[in-house]
């Protein structure tokens, strides 16, 4: 399921973010490549010991606790501490690769298995040209550039790539997402029931059949979930 999520950061957490960033030191992407990827990783991102990575971890992950879309769409069981990266000059792409199955923690303690991978643009698309997200999936190619704050998730096992940027800089967040729900079906399933149920709940109210729906999915959730 590929998704996108508006308005992720406020306005105020955008320029927080910025300001951050703009003081901070970048090293190559390479740093955190598979051997795959790593033939095809053209970027920078920001190093675990960056001073800023701590804020910048703490106010996006801030920002996806209150986000209820993205706990629906992701039923998030560990999340994968934020990376930042940085795509201009001669350091401006991505070639197709898919993600790791499995993803050390930065503190080198323990795995996040990738089940959802998500990139929060930070850049507005009107300051760069290129660096589209390009993502093949069920239903083809979908090529996404989002306006600064706005989210995209889509499975981890996507084969994708970041287009060269061929004038400005674009930078965004990454992660990965191990989800309370492995399967990839069954969690689109439970994302759309949960969808529907709200918009009955708006129609016409908390009925007996609604609250029976209710307890169906969270039945579907407890059968399916690994806590």
């Amino acid at each position: 399921m590929l998704l996108t999520i508006d308005n992720v950061l406020t306005e105020e957490e955008l320029a927080a973010a910025s300001s951050l960033l703009a003081e901070s030191a970048w090293v190559s992407g390479l740093v955190t490549a598979g051997a795959q990827a790593a033939k095809v990783k053209n970027n920078q991102q920001l190093p675990e010991d960056s001073p800023q990575m701590a804020a910048l971890r703490g106010l996006v992950l801030g920002a996806l606790n209150r986000n209820a879309l993205f706990f629906t769409a992701t039923l998030p069981k560990k999340i994968m501490p934020p990376f930042f990266n940085r795509y201009s000059g001669k350091t401006n792409h991505y070639g197709f690769h898919v993600d790791n199955a499995m993803r050390m923690l930065p503190d080198g303690v323990g795995y996040v298995r990738a089940d959802v991978s998500a990139t929060l643009f930070l850049s507005n698309p009107q300051t760069y040209d290129g660096g589209e997200l390009v993502i093949n999936d069920t239903f083809g190619q979908q090529s996404v550039k989002l306006q600064a704050g706005s989210m995209v998730i889509y499975p981890s096992s996507s084969v994708h790539q970041v287009t060269p940027v061929t004038h400005g800089e674009r930078i965004a967040c990454f992660m990965f997402i191990q989800s309370m729900v492995r399967d990839p079906n069954q969690r689109r399933l439970l994302y759309e029931m949960d969808m529907a149920l709200l918009q009955l709940r708006q129609n016409i109210g908390e009925t007996e059949a609604v609250v029976s729906l209710t307890g169906t999915y969270h039945n579907l959730l407890r059968q399916w979930a690994e806590s």
